[in-house]
């Protein structure tokens, strides 16, 4: 069992973590290239242009235009069938793909790029950016220390053979240190996590949080999943024949696949990649491990050789970030590294991040009931001509009508005023007697109450168009 301390220290000198190039090796030359006395280390050197280019690369990726085909580097280092830009579907995040050279490249821009290929060569992935943020998050598990908040991977798709597993097989051969966690218990989990963290991989997550009853069984591993998402989050159990109250650690990162939706409190702790089938005419190259894994492996080593000196550096590294609060925790990990390796990367990353957020935003209005009746109570004032106030009867009128709302299906007989009442309850609205036209006094609301939850909670309507349509 390893309690933690009360401070995670980044990675130590004398500590080979993880595994890198071993002398003798292929990779031991480009983990660990030979230079002149002064001359400045790779690691000096990525972190001299990471900075010197922060600002440019953030203003640059409010600039990106589409690019077709893939960036450079691609072809010449991994052949495939699969190696090209993935298809982006209906009901599919569609952003930027970036521009070359808006950044020094780096050593690490041309692995990324080799990782980036190496993926797409076994998985079909629903857009160009869910292929980079996946790159970028197999980088970053090589850099655990360095990070404060410890992104999860949502692997989430529909139905069966949509390649979620499939991709849990190439991150299993090229995070740091995976850890399966099928049928292990949350204490094993937690005791298994010191300050150099393994990564968490997850398969079949619905089985674990898929219905009420399995998720309330399950509580312990979400409660892991979502302290584990920021450091010096323990867990504390009472060990030994003294019962001594200890702490241990619950930080790392973590990929969880599974059928459906995760528990929101997972979801917004995440990457979220939607996968889905393959569709006629798009191919993947069967994995097999024992002739893929050597070659997986190889990637993950240099991965180590290029990241792990750069600890320090990357913990200290503060990325300019395209959004904000949770979001930015979470893409965090995966912008520092992109601005570690440069080249394309930095654009790349913050498209993606950029895409994805507002993707995941919009399924957030959806399902968020409690968001979505905001949203559509708005629309109703809008279609009422915006009065000062509207009873509660005409509200829930318009609510229950619209055939594409959720309400008319809320409850056995469509949303009610008691359940209006619960649905806003949170945000401190609540109906009262009200004086209408006609000098008529009905329970209802003013659109005054609403005006602060819209700004904080729901996405700006679209501007009407010029013509009116």
């Amino acid at each position: 069992m390893q309690p933690t301390t009360p401070t995670v220290s980044s990675a130590s000198p004398k500590t080979a973590w993880p595994p890198v190039a071993v002398p003798g090796q292929a990779q031991h030359a480009a983990a660990h290239p030979v230079r002149e006395a002064g001359s400045p280390s790779s690691g000096e050197r990525l972190t001299a242009r990471a900075l010197s280019a922060a600002g440019r690369a953030a203003d640059a990726s409010d600039r990106l235009t589409a690019t077709p085909g893939q960036p450079a580097g691609v072809g010449d280092r991994v052949t495939a069938v699969t190696d090209r830009e993935p298809v982006t579907g209906p009901g599919q995040p569609v952003g930027p793909v970036g521009l070359e050279g808006s950044v020094p490249a780096t050593e690490g821009a041309d692995l990324l790029t080799e990782v980036r290929s190496a993926v797409a060569r076994y998985v079909i992935m629903p857009s160009s950016e869910a292929l980079d943020a996946v790159t970028l998050w197999i980088a970053a598990t090589h850099l655990q220390p360095a990070w404060q908040h410890a992104p999860r991977l949502a692997v989430v798709g529909p139905a069966k053979r949509c390649g979620k597993s499939r991709l849990l097989d190439v991150l299993h051969d090229t995070v740091h240190d995976p850890f399966i966690t099928v049928n292990s218990t949350p204490a094993a989990i937690f005791r298994s996590i010191t300050e150099r963290p393994p990564t968490l991989l997850v398969d079949e997550a619905d089985t674990i949080f898929g219905s009420v009853k399995v998720a309330e069984k399950n509580e312990e591993m979400r409660g892991l999943l979502n302290s584990g998402h920021q450091r010096n989050r323990p867990t504390t159990r009472v060990v030994g024949p003294e019962h001594k109250p200890t702490k241990f650690a619950t930080f790392a990162m973590a990929a969880l696949a599974g059928i459906g939706d995760l528990p929101d409190t997972i979801m917004d702790r995440a990457v979220v990649v939607r996968m889905r089938r393959r569709g006629p005419g798009e191919s993947v190259r069967p994995f097999r491990a024992r002739r893929d894994t050597p070659i997986l492996h190889a990637l993950r080593d240099r991965l180590a050789g290029w990241l792990v000196p750069l600890t320090d550096p990357a913990a200290g590294w503060e990325p300019v970030m395209p959004v904000e609060d949770r979001a930015a925790d979470t893409w965090e990990p995966l912008v520092a590294v992109a601005d570690l390796a440069g080249g394309v990367w930095p654009d790349r990353a913050r498209a993606a991040c950029r895409v994805m957020t507002a993707h995941e935003e919009g399924q957030d209005q959806d399902t968020g009931l409690k968001t979505r009746i905001l949203t559509d109570i708005r629309a109703a004032f809008a279609g009422y001509g915006n009065p000062d106030a509207l009873s509660t009867q005409s509200l829930l009128s318009a609510l229950n009508a619209d055939p594409e709302g959720p309400w008319r299906e809320y409850g056995t007989s469509g949303l009610t005023p008691r359940g209006l009442q619960l649905l806003l309850k949170d945000y401190g609205i609540s109906a009262a007697n009200r004086r209408f036209p006609g000098d008529t006094q009905r329970r209802g609301f003013t659109r005054h109450q609403f005006t602060d939850a819209w700004a904080r909670y729901c996405p700006r309507p679209e501007p009407a168009s010029p013509t009116g349509r």
